[in-house]
């Protein structure tokens, strides 16, 4: 059996965006994990795989992407710790999508089986990650009406906003630094903008003095106006209020 250390933040996550029984926390908590660490830059689970097994992210940062027949990315979503982001393989055995390591990475693999049989023993437990998949949904479609909608600077000042409230939400923000360690490039893979067009509004952020970003860390210097230049709203994300607050 994992340690409460191991997969603390998975309850942390899920107590974020709604309440749980000690039964239920314990039950999670109580989950077989099959610890691994994985490089960076590293698939763990393929377009096409039909996997008999879903992922707890312990460490790290990892992607879900696509890409197009000549090799272009998307990203669609960073996962952070806590997140499980192929639990929708429990009910969709075929993967349409890859997901891979933007970090070095710990992941606790965790048997189908042992999911469906904490499933039948707290049932409730299926509202609670239902949940979890209808905020992942609301968080795809802010990320669609940022690609098509707001220019480059938004779309990046509204990202920073996101990660750091998610960040927040399991205790991994230390005062105004927020772990963010991903590269430009792929933060134009997942916002839709070129390398050369995410630097210029980057460089835009810090002349302003909302932010620095540098080493893995991004620092926010002044939050409202962060939230104002990113027209960020945290209302999709579905926490709770103690969450919501910087």
């Amino acid at each position: 059996m994992p340690s409460p250390q191991g997969v603390h933040r998975l309850v942390q996550k899920l107590e974020s965006i709604t309440d749980l029984t000690e039964a239920e926390r314990q039950g999670l908590l109580s989950l077989p994990l099959r610890v691994q660490e994985v490089r960076a830059d590293q698939d763990i689970t393929r377009e096409g795989d039909r996997p008999t097994q879903s992922f707890l992210l312990l460490e790290g940062f990892i992607c879900r992407y696509k890409l197009t027949q000549v090799g272009k990315r998307q990203i669609f979503a960073f996962h952070t710790p806590g997140d499980i982001p192929d639990l929708l393989t429990l009910h969709l055995k075929t993967l349409d999508h890859n997901v891979g390591t933007v970090t070095a990475c710990t992941v606790g693999f965790i048997q189908h089986e042992h999911l469906h049989e904490l499933l039948r023993q707290q049932p409730r437990l299926m509202d609670v990650f239902w949940r979890d998949t209808l905020v992942d949904g609301a968080i795809f479609r802010e990320w669609m009406l940022g690609i098509g909608r707001r220019s480059a600077r938004t779309r990046i000042a509204h990202l920073f906003c996101e990660m750091t409230t998610r960040l927040r939400a399991v205790d991994l923000v230390d005062g105004n630094r927020v772990p963010l360690p991903i590269t430009q490039a792929e933060l134009g893979d997942a916002l839709g903008l070129s390398t050369v067009h995410v630097n210029r509004s980057v460089q835009e952020l810090r002349g302003d003095n909302l932010i620095e970003w540098q080493g893995g860390v991004l620092t926010v210097l002044d939050w409202e106006s962060l939230k104002a230049a990113g027209e960020f709203d945290p209302t999709y994300l579905h926490l709770s209020g103690s969450h919501t607050v910087p």
